[in-house]
């Protein structure tokens, strides 16, 4: 297709490339009323917003629509760019653009979220560009939520409340006939599927044994105490619980393997 895309019926091929010396010349131009400029700062820009939007591809609404949220993020930055700062638009631009797309398709959702929560999202986005922007690295929740004198647990909840879900089966990355997933990237020996099955297979074993022998186990394994102890603890003699003992871990083997 020669990077040929066609949205909003723009063909994004044929769009202008910016120096980053150019970006901050028209963006200072277009603050200032230039109309022109502003013309050609966002036509030159509209590439931005399509690279973007591509990662919201496959929601309900009109890749049309989301198309113009993300341009007005891209205006909204464009206004509020601060061209004295040693940083580069992109860098600013990316997550307001997001976030507006993020916004809309939140309030298009059945699923609402509260206005004084959606607030303290914002806020904390506008205060991490700033820290990023001032410090010129990238900012912890914990000191944005610092910052604002904010509890981090309300910080880390706001931004939560803002996310998108995820599949644990969407991929990450692709090359050929590989592809890895969100799951392959947070899995651990502990929590693996091998490890989980095992769990299963005991607890099903654990369901054909008498409640004696539970009790035995529970008393012998999880608390430690002896078969003299077990013994005088359940009633019964030493010989008993030994011999219950041995038949339990007889049927949990038997079942497990």
């Amino acid at each position: 297709m020669n990077g040929r895309v066609e949205i909003c019926g723009i063909n994004t091929s044929t769009l202008p490339k910016l120096s980053h010396k150019e970006t901050i010349a028209l963006i200072e131009r277009a603050q200032s009323g230039d109309e022109q400029a502003k013309d050609e700062f966002l036509t030159a820009n509209l590439r931005l917003v399509l690279s973007i939007i591509r990662r919201f591809y496959g929601k309900k609404e009109s890749v049309d629509d989301i198309f113009q949220v993300g341009c007005i993020g891209l205006i909204k930055a464009m206004k509020n760019f601060d061209t004295s700062l040693n940083l580069r638009f992109s860098t600013y631009a990316v997550p307001m653009i997001c976030g507006e797309v993020r916004r809309f398709l939140r309030d298009s959702s059945s699923i609402r979220v509260s206005r004084s929560i959606r607030d303290n999202a914002y806020k904390i986005l506008r205060a991490r560009q700033e820290l990023e922007a001032a410090n010129n690295a990238e900012a912890s929740l914990e000191e944005v939520a610092a910052a604002l004198n904010m509890p981090l647990a309300d910080a880390a909840y706001a931004m939560d409340a803002i996310s998108n879900p995820v599949s644990l089966f969407d991929p990450v990355y692709h090359d050929g006939g590989e592809t890895a997933m969100i799951m392959d990237q947070i899995s651990d020996e502990k929590n693996c599927d091998e490890n989980w099955i095992t769990g299963v297979s005991i607890s099903e074993a654990m369901g054909k044994l008498s409640e004696r022998e539970k009790q035995i186990l529970l008393l012998r394994f999880y608390e430690g105490k002896t078969q003299i102890e077990v013994s005088s603890e359940i009633g019964i003699s030493q010989a008993q619980v030994s011999r219950l003992e041995k038949n339990a871990v007889s049927t949990l083997k038997k079942n497990i393997d």
